[in-house]
Parts: structure tokens; sequence; C-alpha cells
């Protein structure tokens, strides 16, 4: 096996399985989940040098054994319980030949556990998003903290308060009862498209895309997918991300700069992507209740069918838009339900529909609303008020791409329009070339 990338990809596919191993079998949640992060640095400097085990599998969680173990012993509050299970395990049980380690492997199910444990009711959403990257994902917590870019400790102090919330609830490493599951698998999938979409397009910082991100999302909603082969709206999670994520070839130019859908080179799409989200749509809404997932998916897939941009058929991604209100009204929906109808009917039409969503708490400071807007406003021909709002979305985001974009479109108007040029808040003066994207 090569190391490097290869390995990486082992390491994070092995840590919920020997996570989920140790706390089935140990219990211990939040110190089980140091171990195996220990235990995967270990192999991460091991391995290359040593050689990668026979059983990686039972490599890791003898180790991440020991370290749990030790752990135990090292706190005195937990010493009598360390001694319980000190006493009632043989004393070569953690030093046990590859083959009795991986008795410790369990079902299928442990990594959905693990993930809905992950995704407890308890914690906010910037909380599950963290612990699952770490005790799922098996991303460092400086990976992690790099990818939200956040302080190491900050990031620490998140997913430690999070497994300690956990512990206070008493949660126990099982599937829930039957009825609760529906609820539960919503949030674990609520924090996958949570994570893919900072991946996508990341919400501060320098880079449009964090492709760890998005790879890893992608990754644990396959896993999901294994598992749960029947579910409509995991298809539809897949298949959604699949036909998003092809187009990031396309999305930026070599300077980093966006491309907007409209002018992106459709013939850099990755293909494959396509073709397989496509396809998994397309069963899945043939076979499962509809949900909105499968709706966002079936939206993605009319923009990748259509060869040319002006060839998209907005009738159909306008009347999908109305289904997904029914099925998950939000001020969001609504916003890319009136680009939707702006296309279709014109842009007066999608301004009115925009008004709707004016006074909605969850949109007020979004920059997106304004960007929404001004994109409207200019195909009205209102160039003075599609620039003013270009200008006061270029104030909210805090993506530098962004940014340029946004002062780069409001630059352009302005010079269209025999005005001067945008200035940004540090006084200096956008380019005027044209929009860089949508």
């Amino acid at each position: 096996m090569n190391v490097g990338a290869d390995l990486e990809d082992l390491l994070r596919r092995l840590a919920p399985r020997v996570l989920a191993a140790l706390t089935r079998h140990y219990g211990h949640f939040d110190i089980a989940e140091d171990a195996v992060q220990e235990a995967l640095l270990a192999a991460a400097v091991q391995w290359p040098a040593d050689g990668v085990p026979d059983s990686t599998e039972g490599w890791l969680i003898r180790v991440a054994s020991r370290r749990l173990t030790d752990q135990l012993r090292s706190e005195s509050a937990s010493r009598r319980r360390a001694d319980r299970i000190a006493a009632q395990t043989p004393p070569d049980a953690f030093l046990a030949p590859a083959a009795d380690a991986e008795d410790l492997s369990g079902e299928d199910d442990d990594t959905l556990t693990l993930l809905l444990l992950c995704c407890h009711s308890s914690l906010t959403p910037a909380s599950q998003v963290a612990l699952t990257l770490r005790a799922v994902g098996g991303l460092t917590t400086a990976e992690i903290a790099r990818a939200f870019l956040v302080p190491e400790a900050t990031m620490a102090q998140r997913i430690s308060r999070a497994k300690q919330r956990i512990k206070a609830t008493g949660a126990q490493f099982r599937l829930p009862p039957e009825a609760e599951r529906p609820e539960r698998l919503r949030s674990v999938l609520h924090v996958l498209y949570l994570i893919f979409n900072e991946g996508y397009t990341a919400s501060s910082g320098p880079d449009l895309h964090r492709g760890d991100l998005t790879r890893e999302a992608i990754r644990l909603t396959r896993t999901v997918r294994a598992l749960l082969p029947d579910d409509g709206e995991v298809a539809g999670l897949l298949a959604l991300m699949l036909l998003t994520e092809a187009r990031r070839p396309a999305r930026t130019r070599p300077d980093g700069s966006l491309v907007p859908l409209a002018e992106q080179d459709r013939g850099r799409w990755t293909r494959s992507s396509i073709d397989e989200g496509v396809a998994l749509i397309t069963h899945t809404l043939a076979h499962a209740p509809v949900g909105p997932y499968q709706v966002q998916a079936a939206i993605a897939a009319v923009h990748a069918e259509a060869s040319r941009a002006e060839d998209t058929d907005w009738a159909q991604i306008v009347a999908l838009y109305r289904l997904l209100e029914d099925l998950a009204p939000g001020p969001i929906v609504t916003l890319n339900h009136a680009v939707a109808v702006a296309m279709l009917r014109g842009p007066q039409d999608g301004l009115a529909l925009l008004a709707t969503v004016d006074t909605d708490d969850q949109l007020a400071g979004h920059h997106r609303l304004h960007a929404v807007r001004a994109h409207l406003l200019e195909m009205a021909g209102d160039l003075e008020g599609a620039g003013r709002c270009y200008r006061s979305a270029a104030r909210l985001t805090t993506s530098l791409p962004e940014q340029r974009y946004l002062w780069g479109r409001a630059a352009a108007l302005a010079t269209m329009d025999g005005r001067p040029r945008a200035t940004r808040p540090d006084g200096s003066q956008t380019d005027t070339g044209p929009p860089d994207a949508g």
C-alpha cells in the first residue's frame, strides 16, 4: 500500500469502526474517542516506517484499548471501574492476536449508531459537525480547525464540550428505538449537508472550495447509503452532492475568481459524477417517497442535463421549487425559487416573490438576500439599485472570492451607468471588468 493519501483514506475509513468497537465493548464514548485519535496518530507515524500491519483494524483496536485503560487508571475517580475491567479481562487481552482483536469489530450498523450519537439532539449544529468529522470522519482537531478557519484550541474546546454534553445526557451506544430513528436520521443527513455546503462554498476565508470537506461529506454519505440502501432521502442527498460537486472544476478561473453558473464551461463538469447522480436520483424518485433532498437533487439534475445555460428547463425547475416549498418551506428555498421564477417569467415576478422574505429574521443581514435582489434588479434594468445591493452584499459576506465578485459586479454596473467606480470600505476602487461569479 502507498503511504500518504492512501494511508490517510484508510485511517479515516477505519476510525468509526474502531471507535464503535471500543465504545460498544467498554462504553465511555468520550474516553474511547480520545484513545482512537491517539491510535490513529500512532498509525500515521509508525506504519509508513514499519509497514502496514496485516490486520489494520486489529492493530488500531489493540493500541486504542491500551490507551483507554491507561486513561481510566490515571483518573482517581475511575480507578475502581478500571480495576473491575482489569479483573474481568485476561491479562493478555489487550495484546491479543489480530484475529481476537477483530472480534471486537461490530455489526455494520455500528457506524450508523456512531453517527446518530454524534448528531445527538442536545448538541448545536456546529458541535454536531465538529464531532462527526472527528469521531466518524477520523479528522484530527487541527484538521477540523483549519477547515473552519478557527484556532485549534477553540475547536478542541467545542469537541470536548460536545462529548461531555453527550455523557451528561446518559446517551447509550445503541440504535434508538424504531419510532425515533427517522427524526434522528434527519439530523445526521442535515449535518452531512452542512459539511458539504461549507466545503463547496466556504463561508469565510480566501478559498471558494474546501475539497477535504466535500470529499468527506460524500464519503460519509456513501457509508450511510450502504447501510440504508432503501432510504430515499439518503440517496437523494448523495445524488445532490454528486451533481453539485460535478460543477467544481468550472466554478473558478486560474486566478481563483468565481465563474457564475450561466458562464461555466460545462464541458469541464465531471461527467462521471453527473451520470452517477442522475441515475441515482432517477431510480430513487421512482421507488421511494419523495423528500426535500430528492427534490433538490432533481433540480441539480435539470441543470446538469442542459448542455448550455440557455437550454435549462426553467419551467421544470420552478415546478420543483414549488414542490420543495411544500415539503420544506423556508426563506432560502424561496430565495432560490425567486431566481427560477425570474428566469422563467421575468425579473419583476422574481422580485415580487423575493419581497415575501424581506422581513424574515433568518435572512436579516445575510448577503445572499442582497445578492439575489441585485441580480434580479440588474435583469430588470435597474442598474443603480442593483449596484447598491451588490455593494451591500459585498460588505456582509466574509468569503473573499464572493466579495471580489460582488464588488466587481457593482463596479461593472457603475461603469455601464456612467457613474464612478464602486469604492470598497478600505477606500480602494474595484476593477471594472466583467463579473467573476454568480
